[in-house]
């Protein structure tokens, strides 16, 4: 997978005249597909008082999260992308697969509001270098760019 292959692959199904869950599930789609060593992709949304769960890829997840609870929630709450190494060492840490050991959540802000996070679990651990952050971070902003 090249970035390139990736922001297009993205590009050519993000698409400002869909419903916001139609473009979620492609780019969940997209980056399980062309991201290596995945295990589970997908969006938390938040309805003003919790992260409820959205379009993924992967097992079946926790459906509702806390803010400030988790990776993700934690993630919602300082509206910080967030890169654990290994998900057994992150306190408060909330298991859905147990084959994941390392974790990314990026925030879907706009207008300084959240939307939800994207949170991508690896079972690799340490498998969120700086390269594949700012590589998901840009995905991120096409979403934004949509909203």
């Amino acid at each position: 997978m090249t970035n390139d292959f990736l922001f297009t692959h993205a590009e050519l199904f993000i698409d400002k005249k869909l419903n916001i869950v139609t473009n979620l599930a492609n780019m969940s789609a997209i980056i399980m597909e062309n991201v290596s060593d995945l295990n589970w992709v997908g969006f938390y949304l938040y309805d003003g008082e919790r992260l409820y769960l959205g379009p993924f890829q992967g097992k079946a997840a926790v459906t509702l999260i806390d803010m400030g609870k988790g990776v993700c929630g934690t993630s919602a709450k300082k509206k910080e992308t967030i890169v654990v190494a290994n998900v057994h060492d992150f306190p408060g840490h909330i298991p859905c697969d147990c084959e994941s050991n390392s974790e990314i959540v990026i925030p879907i802000i706009k207008n300084d509001v959240l939307f939800g996070v994207l949170d991508i679990d690896s079972p690799k651990l340490n498998r969120f270098d700086e390269t594949l952050k700012n590589d998901l971070e840009k995905l991120v902003k096409l979403l934004v760019d949509i909203l």
